[in-house]
Order: C-alpha cells, then structure tokens, then sequence
C-alpha cells in the first residue's frame, strides 16, 4: 500500500507541476483558489474530539451540496446524537455549505496526497466517510481502508464517457471499488457499469437520485416570493429564467429576448450563470446592451442604483442572479426554463428543479452530465431540445403565442419528478447500517 501511495504522490507531484503556471494565473488574475491551501495541502481540517458517531460526507460542489438537507435530516430523526461533518472541493460548494449548514463542521477535501488525506481522517475520525454522486481517490480510499474507516459512494452516477475511461485501467480501479463499503446508485444503468468494473456485485444498490427527493414544487415559497419581488416582476408578465449558463449563452439568451419581446411586451428575462466569477461579466454584458438591470446582490444590499443609468427606459430590467445557493428558488419564477452549459461543451447542467416547478422547460443538445433524466424527460415529452439560437427562440416564439402547450409540457415534467420521490428515503435505509457496524472496510471482506 505504502508503496502505491509513494507513487501516486509521484504522480500528482509531476502534475501539480505542469498545471502551476496555470493554477497561478487563476489565483493572481482571476483571484480563485485563495482559501483552504492548509486543509487541501496538508489536511488540516478542524479537529474533531467528541465520541459522538460522525458521518463526514464529501460533496464536490453547489449541486451536490444542496442534495444534503432532506438525507441529513432523516438521518438525525433515526439518530439524534449524529455529528455530520462536510467537505466540497470548490468555493462556491465551500460557501453555499456554510450558509446551508452553519451548525455543522465545514471544510475543504484534502488533495490526495497520502500525508494530506491521512491526517484529515486522523483529525475528524469519522464512523464513515459518504461520497456524493462520485469522486473517488485512491490514497483517501487506501488511507481509510488501513484506519477502518468505512467509504461508500450514494446518488452514484456513472456516465458513459467516464465509464469509457474507467474501462481502460478497470484492473486499477477494480480493486479500488471493491473497497468501498457500500455503491448505491440512481439507476441501474449506473449499477451495472459500477459492477462491470468492480467485477462482481456485491454492495451495489440502486436507490434511485436523491435530487428528486429536496426538488421545490411550491411557487409561493418564502424565497421565490422574495425573489420575484426583487426583479419586480408581475403577474402579468411571462417569465423567461435562464440558469446555469456559460459564455456565450448569456448573449444568445439576451438576443432571443429582444426579439421575443416584439411579440410579446410583457415578457421578462432573468440570468443566472454558472459560475461566480462570471457574474459581473455578464453584469457588463447587459449594461452593454443598454438595458436596465436588476442584480440580486444589490438588492440585498439595499442598493438599487442599478437600475438608473440605462439609456432603454421602454424595456424592462434584465435580472441578473448574481448570489450563491438561490437558483434553485430562481427557477419558481419561471414561465420558460432554458438550462445552460447546454449550448456549450460543459455536458448540461440539473434540469430537475425547473421541472419541478412545472416550467416548459428548454435545453441545448450537449446534456451527457444528466443523460439518464434527459432521456426520461424525452420519453414523458417534458422538454424541448434546441441546437442553437434560432431554434431557441422559435420554440420561445411557439410558447407565447400558445401558452396552454408551454404550461402541458410543464405540468408532464412536474409529473416525472414527483413520480420519482422516496430515494432519500431508500438510501438512509442502507447508510445507518455504517454508524452500527464501522468493522468491514469493503465489499472484499463484507463478501
């Protein structure tokens, strides 16, 4: 084990090498990755020193972050006395963790260097450590193997591409699986890749995605209703959100919305983008277009000055949601849902909470990230895939000239999220086991 550890410190070494101009650039310039260095670098994470059983669950970022407060919750109901502690990767997960989660333990995964990964277990000595969705990393997994300490993966997903790429080194990253503790997967098509590389099936189980399980279906929620107050929208208006967007997204969406409105007046647009350090490009973006705008942070602020130095008064305010841990509120106000990082290589982004909602709900046609519910949304006629702006902006078009089809299409999506409910449930059932039991350490010794 000792020596693997040594060579996968190798590894990492020579690549940490060739991406540091690159990991400099970022922080100096784009002022990212400047939190966290000693948990991440030498797994300083903050000490735990109660007895109490403790479920230390990773999530990598915002997405899965906000999975967490329905599983967290069943689990405290069954066990009162649980410590949870939560890791993510990025600092946005990091920020919208502490807001989600100020009563428990937040912290930065370790980078899996053998010193770093080990002495992150040694501080916290959780009863279990619980991946969210996939990320796993031979020296964490190895290191908690030699202290005992259970791993398993839940909301498991496994897309063909990364499955492609396991498949090569499959001797690898065979016996790696079958250490963990426990696989319990959102569908079976992930289950049987999982066992594919595992080789055998024990310990994998299908549960079915959790997301579904914390999806809001209320449109008056307290958030939602601050929010639609915010961007002052009305009733009379139609609502066209677009969330999780990328570059250039945010130009086609704005373009699509300029010409929508000659069509229909009372037509309003609300972005969200994907990423944090995007939100005052696409701030300027808009004010290029000498829009009104509206941003969520001033507004929270008490700071409306945004809407006044704009030239087009005729045309209402763009809303820009540029605030962590909210779209998922953002999408109650939408009529129309376009879902970003669609149009663009990112591989789509969670469609789920729109649908919920009950949005007639839009995306591009690079969705690999999510094909399993794109392919049910597809199967229940939920959701239109467009391939570029004009298609975009013809099924726009379609809708407002024909809203009972926009709100048909919605209420089918609403229908396949509710009809998908009960995996948190299905997956506490198989993770308390883990605070009884902390003695097998992998699917090798449990079979």
């Amino acid at each position: 084990m000792r020596l693997i550890s040594y060579l996968l410190n190798l590894v990492y070494c020579l690549l940490l090498a060739v991406v540091f101009p690159i990991i400099l650039y970022r922080i100096l310039v784009q002022k990212k990755y400047r939190s966290g260095w000693s948990q991440k670098f030498l797994g300083n994470l903050q000490r735990r020193d109660e007895d109490r059983p403790c479920f230390w669950f990773h999530a990598v970022s915002v997405g899965e972050v906000l999975q967490l407060p329905p599983l967290l919750d069943q689990i405290q109901e069954q066990i009162p006395n649980v410590e949870f502690v939560i890791t993510t990767t990025t600092h946005t997960g990091f920020a919208v963790a502490q807001e989600k989660f100020p009563q428990y333990r937040i912290c930065y995964f370790p980078l899996d260097f053998s010193w770093a990964v080990k002495r992150a277990l040694q501080r916290i000595q959780p009863t279990a450590v619980i991946l969210v969705e996939m990320e796993l990393w031979p020296n964490f997994v190895l290191a908690a193997a030699e202290l005992k300490i259970p791993v398993s993966i839940i909301n498991g997903r496994l897309s063909e591409k990364s499955f492609r790429g396991y498949w090569r080194i499959r001797k690898l990253i065979g016996p790696l699986l079958n250490r963990l503790h426990l696989i319990a997967t959102q569908t079976e098509t992930y289950a049987e890749r999982f066992r594919s590389l595992k080789g055998n099936s024990e310990c994998v189980h299908v549960t079915g995605s959790i997301k579904f399980d914390g999806i809001e279906i209320e449109r008056d929620n307290p958030l939602t209703a601050e929010l639609r107050n915010t961007f002052q929208l009305n009733t009379a208006q139609t609502v066209l959100v677009a969330g999780s967007t990328q570059a250039p997204e945010e130009r086609i969406a704005l373009d699509v919305y300029l010409e929508a409105r000659k069509y229909n007046p009372d037509l309003r647009l609300i972005l969200v983008p994907r990423h944090q350090e995007r939100f005052e490009e696409v701030a300027e973006l808009v004010k290029s277009y000498g829009l009104p705008l509206i941003c969520r942070s001033d507004q929270r602020q008490g700071d409306v000055s945004t809407l006044l130095p704009f030239s087009n008064i005729e045309t209402p305010a763009i809303g820009l949601l540029d605030t962590l841990g909210e779209l998922k509120a953002c999408w109650g106000l939408a009529d129309v849902a376009f879902v970003g990082g669609s149009l663009t290589r990112r591989g789509g982004q969670n469609m789920i909470e729109p649908a919920g909602y009950g949005a007639a709900l839009m995306f591009g046609p690079n969705t690999w990230n999510f094909k399993d519910v794109v392919d049910a949304l597809i199967q229940h006629q939920a959701v239109k895939v467009i391939h570029n702006q004009e298609e975009l902006l013809i099924t726009l078009l379609d809708w407002l000239k024909d809203p009972q089809k926009a709100a048909s299409q919605g209420e089918r999506a609403q229908k396949f999220v509710l009809d998908q409910r009960g995996a948190t449930s299905r997956t506490v059932n198989v993770i308390l086991p883990l605070l009884m039991n902390t003695k097998v350490t992998g699917c090798e010794s449990a079979a």
